[in-house]
């Protein structure tokens, strides 16, 4: 059993104020029982997560930041040829005077009938520039083209709230991309799924976002255990709700990190993944004898001194 927890800690100043009243007692008893294995290091400004590099890693995929072709691998899934691959993310920029930040991960109230709408009204634009537009899902669709290999890309979560400017595809397949989000603005501008938004106090429709690009050919066949992800932290850590953060660490240790808990007393490999916004750090442990489980009873530490590093 793997577990794989994004968001296990946030270079925020209120994330790290929440961290010292955190009890995460079925955290800190198994990681008392687990031997760390070798961090995975990074930073904040990668466009690949720690998270996803992590699950990459695990599916055995490519870790080339930006790269990790997961659009191409949801495409395989569903029977589409391998290729070049990217997620298209329709969504909305909240413009300034001086810049434009990402809105939140999803678009609220956005149904299949208008985000087929919006994929048929842009489908021409896109296929001018060789690329092929398939829906998957109101939030996500899928769009194949040879400019997406080799084009490095920003996970979506990573631009949430911040400057778009900093997370566009560069280089000339980039400038690309970059053309086609200012022709959709202007598009989507007169939409008029756009004017019933607008009257109903919901937010515009008004860019798209790229990511998931990479190229691949076939599913690997990794080896490794599928990991099971939790998403429970992402939505508190990326809205910088720190409160709920907490309450939704300590749900998560008494239910997953509880479980996983069990799953090592009964003595079945177990492997945990704790993921930040810079690094990710795995633990792997078996099931052990009385005088080692005697022997770690001493060596249990906070959660935080595993956390902060993250």
């Amino acid at each position: 059993m793997h577990l794989l927890i994004p968001y296990a800690f946030c270079s925020s100043e209120g994330c790290a104020a929440a961290l010292p009243a955190l009890k995460l007692p079925q955290l800190e008893k198994l990681l008392s029982r687990l031997t760390a294995l070798a961090p995975d290091t990074g930073d904040a400004y990668s466009l690949s997560p720690p998270h996803e590099r992590a699950l990459a890693r695990a599916l055995g995929l490519p870790l080339t930041d930006g790269l990790i072709p997961w659009a191409a691998l949801q495409a395989l899934q569903m029977g589409l040829p391998g290729g070049a691959w990217a997620f298209i993310t329709p969504c909305h920029w909240r413009v300034g005077a001086k810049h434009a930040a990402m809105g939140g991960l999803r678009l609220a109230d956005f149904s299949e009938p208008d985000s087929r709408s919006l994929l048929a009204a842009m489908q021409p634009y896109f296929t001018e520039d060789g690329i092929d537009l398939h829906y998957w899902q109101p939030h996500c669709w899928l769009a194949r083209s040879e400019l997406f290999d080799g084009l490095a890309s920003a996970a979506l979560e990573r631009v949430v709230g911040r400057d778009v400017q900093s997370w566009l595809p560069q280089g000339a397949k980039g400038t690309t991309v970059q053309r086609l989000q200012g022709e959709m603005q202007m598009l989507l501008y007169h939409h008029p799924l756009n004017d019933e938004r607008a009257a109903l106090s919901l937010p515009t429709v008004n860019s798209f976002w790229l990511s998931g690009s990479g190229t691949l050919r076939e599913i690997p066949a990794s080896q490794a255990e599928t990991p099971l992800v939790i998403t429970t932290l992402r939505d508190a850590a990326l809205n910088e709700d720190w409160a709920a953060w907490a309450q939704a660490w300590t749900a998560l240790d008494s239910t997953e990190c509880a479980a996983l808990r069990t799953a090592l007393g009964r003595g079945e490999p177990v492997q945990l993944t704790l993921c930040g916004e810079r690094n990710a750090q795995s633990f792997r442990g078996t099931a052990q004898g009385f005088f080692q489980r005697w022997r770690k009873r001493f060596d249990a530490q906070r959660a935080a001194t595993f956390l902060e590093p993250l």
